[in-house]
């Protein structure tokens, strides 16, 4: 079918990929807007798994300081080059991220960065809870593993949904940018301020 240049730049204005990567798309999807944009976006997480193992020695750090200067966040967020760091999409990302991180307080960056000893300790926690409901041994280590998942989605920033569009995680953000840039990006690290409270 025939896909004419106006809906390719509508799909293009909506994701910020390339004309013909839309036409494709569009083409494929068979004209279907919310089809293409799934293509793209499977495209994209392939792109980003393919650029995950390129060295990151730019970036830049920003800040976020919530209105009423009550709670506040610094963040460092790393790319391949300098010329990627003084992109518009990528400080938008960065800064994003950081008003994330005010609104959901997250405290680590992934799973890979929760301590040994602290997993233990909710998996024990699970797994105790399953045993005094009853629930039969077999089961016990699954419920313990799919609770300790969803703790993740609570505590570890790349699991957490997105605050201004919370069907998406941080990650899949992440994994977006690195489709759009062309260019591996990592969260390296933050901190989180709240007036009264030890810092996170």
């Amino acid at each position: 079918m025939a896909i004419d240049a106006q809906t390719v730049k509508k799909l293009r204005d909506a994701c910020g990929a390339g004309m013909m990567e839309c036409k494709m798309a569009l083409t494929e999807a068979q004209g279907d807007m919310d089809e293409a944009l799934k293509i793209l976006r499977k495209k994209g997480m392939a792109t980003a798994d393919k650029k995950s193992a390129r060295a990151t020695n730019a970036g830049l750090v920003d800040y976020y300081i919530h209105p009423g200067a009550q709670v506040g966040v610094l963040i460092e967020v790393n790319c391949e080059t300098d010329f990627v760091a003084r992109n518009e999409n990528f400080k938008a990302f960065v800064h994003d991220v950081a008003i994330h991180i005010a609104a959901a307080s997250p405290l680590w960056v992934s799973r890979e960065d929760v301590p040994a000893d602290v997993v233990a300790s909710e998996i024990e926690i699970y797994s105790a809870q399953a045993k005094t409901s009853g629930k039969p041994e077999a089961v016990i280590a699954k419920i313990a593993e799919g609770k300790l998942n969803k703790w993740y989605t609570d505590f570890v920033l790349l699991e957490q949904p997105f605050v201004k569009d919370p069907d998406k995680s941080i990650e899949d953000l992440r994994r977006e940018i690195i489709a759009k840039i062309g260019e591996n990006i990592e969260i390296n690290r933050f901190v989180r301020f709240k007036v009264g409270e030890g810092v996170a």
